[in-house]
């Protein structure tokens, strides 16, 4: 059977056409085109209609093969939400989790309705200023016209589903991302939503991976030439569909890295952790698949070293990634450091001078050169990976053994190696599609190819190849730990 994976992320977006063997997952990009944040009035949105147009001139692209389509899944990035009209129709523009207008919302949120440990204690979700949750109190702050008319808020891969099919549904992964649901009843909170002054009817009923959606609209069979295709919520959350495509075919414990624009580190547990710990480290329990919870912390990740490669690229300074890791080899280690999670590298006008003014202004060495500000980059993630590890080691029953490296990031040896250095455990790394992978994988499953999720994580290790690193000794990785701790 052949299937459809619509995998967005916060900059770029891909269509892969897959069909799924006993030992293989083969994989054909019928298209990708840039994700990219437009800003106006004060406001940074998505450009939910260009998405729209990329993701239906790929479907079409298929239906000119000629190929049978078993069924589509749409994941994408989490917590941003669209609006529903009582027509039917998408109203407004979703606005994306990067607008700057949420900066400081959490505390304006706990001071105005529910204290930080009782928001915690019901959604074991960490605070960040673009929760789903602080985004809907302030676009009430700001009296945004798309959230007063919606009859209805769908989450991004259950809004692209809902225009797909004309079917409303709340996939519970992309859900579990938003701080609305209670971690324990798996649906959302009545207390927390009356706090953002909503109601449970305002979301569609709550489904979970493997559920059929519905078909392709009649308009968009005849457009797409794919026929009524079935569309299946697979885990709506990117880091969702990464998760389940983990390669782990042991019993040992592990964690896991997903590494793209955002680094998300934790593992899979059966049941949540919330407790006094777990929110002064600010750990978050995430739906996954088969009723697993994602404890895990957000990182920003890749997103500083692409933006930095922007500006290179429009100076007209080489910075592909293999000429950067070059570059940064060259580079001693730890003279200089940033704090990855920082408030100034959340959406800067420019990263290059983000980064060297924070340098400046922590005393440190301030880099300049690709090579230096890449090595900064790199030892720096290095470090707050060790820094979750710990916080994770902690937290969680069993120490993992090892960690899997998924996603874009996997690609990197150079970070990759220094990671595994770093935590002085094994690192591997793949598959480098991970969340396309999982999207897929969770498509064969509904439809019966594959039964559970060991045999899923089985095949996969099959049929794409990873890469371990060992750890290695790196002088002054102590006293470098010990100064990256005061950083903030």
């Amino acid at each position: 059977m052949r299937y459809i994976a619509i995998d967005l992320g916060a900059t770029s977006g891909r269509v892969i056409l897959a069909s799924v063997g006993a030992e293989t997952v083969e994989m054909t990009e019928v298209g990708r085109f840039p994700n990219e944040i437009f800003e106006t009035d004060g406001i940074s949105y998505w450009n939910l209609p260009a998405l729209w147009m990329s993701i239906l001139d790929a479907l079409k692209k298929v239906g000119d093969m000629g190929v049978s389509v078993a069924s589509i899944g749409i994941d994408t990035w989490g917590v941003d939400y669209a609006c529903v009209g009582a027509d039917g129709k998408i109203i407004g523009t979703p606005v994306s989790y990067r607008d700057r207008n949420t900066s400081g919302e959490p505390q304006r949120y706990f001071q105005r309705a529910l204290s930080a440990n009782r928001v915690y204690d019901i959604t074991g979700i960490q605070v960040m200023d673009f929760n789903t949750l602080f985004q809907l109190s302030t676009h009430r702050r700001m009296d945004l016209a798309a959230l007063k008319q919606a009859k209805q808020l769908l989450f991004l891969p259950d809004a692209l589903s809902f225009m797909m099919t004309g079917e409303a549904v709340t996939e519970y992964t992309i859900a579990s991302t938003s701080q609305l649901l209670d971690v324990r009843t798996r649906d959302f909170s009545d207390e927390i939503l009356q706090s953002v002054d909503l109601t449970r009817d305002r979301f569609p009923k709550m489904v979970y991976p493997g559920h059929r959606v519905g078909v392709l609209t009649k308009e968009l069979s005849q457009f797409t030439g794919l026929g009524q295709v079935p569309v299946i919520a697979v885990a709506g959350h990117d880091t969702a569909s990464a998760v389940a495509a983990v390669p782990a075919t042991s019993n040992r414990p592990f964690a896991y890295l997903s590494s793209g624009t955002w680094s998300l580190m934790g593992v899979e547990l059966k049941e949540p952790i919330v407790n006094e710990k777990a929110r002064r480290y600010n750990f978050t329990n995430e739906g996954g698949i088969d009723s697993t919870i994602r404890f895990l912390k957000n990182i920003c990740g890749m997103w500083i070293l692409e933006q930095c490669r922007k500006e290179w690229t429009a100076q007209g300074i080489p910075c592909t990634h293999p000429q950067l890791m070059a570059e940064a080899e060259k580079e001693p280690h730890w003279r200089s450091l940033i704090f990855p999670d920082a408030p100034e590298f959340a959406n800067p006008r420019s990263m290059i001078r983000a980064i060297v003014d924070y340098c400046a202004h922590t005393n440190q060495c301030v880099p300049h050169t690709p090579g230096q500000i890449t090595r900064c980059i790199y030892d720096s993630l290095a470090l707050r990976y060790l820094q979750v590890m710990e916080m994770l080691r902690d937290l969680v029953p069993e120490s993992p053994e090892c960690l899997h490296v998924i996603g874009g990031g996997s690609q990197n040896t150079a970070l990759n190696q220094l990671t595994a250095s770093v935590l002085e455990m094994p690192v591997i790394a793949g598959p480098v599609e991970c969340t396309a992978i999982g999207n897929i994988m969770l498509q064969a499953r509904a439809a019966g190819e594959v039964h559970s999720l060991r045999q899923m994580r089985a095949l996969i290790a099959r049929a794409f190849p990873t890469q371990t690193f060992q750890p290695q000794a790196i002088p002054g990785l102590q006293k470098a730990y010990k100064n990256f701790l005061t950083l903030k």
